[in-house]
């Protein structure tokens, strides 16, 4: 990774649930917000972490909509579900 935070790596630890917090560094640097999906895929070094992007319209029911109009709905949809996320679903 390369932009203005520079960061390269961070220790963070596994919690009793499972449970991995991505620094805040990273996830401001990549762009991940709460409710975002991402990807864990083995690799022969490890473990690599990637957002998922998703199957654009996946789920939806349009006919006739080219593939970047899918893609723009979805993004608008997980825009307005982040959204709520911060307003409507935490007090």
């Amino acid at each position: 990774m390369s932009t203005g935070n520079d960061i390269e790596s961070e220790t963070t630890r596994i919690t009793r649930k499972g449970q991995v917090t991505i620094p805040k560094a990273f996830r401001d640097e990549l762009g991940l917000d709460e409710g975002d999906e991402i990807r864990w895929e083995k690799t022969e070094d490890g473990i690599r972490i990637k957002k998922a992007t998703g199957s654009a319209g996946r789920g939806m029911l349009v006919e006739d909509v080219p593939a970047e109009k899918r893609e723009e709905m979805a993004e608008e949809m997980a825009a307005e579900i982040r959204k709520k996320r911060r307003t409507e679903w935490h007090p």
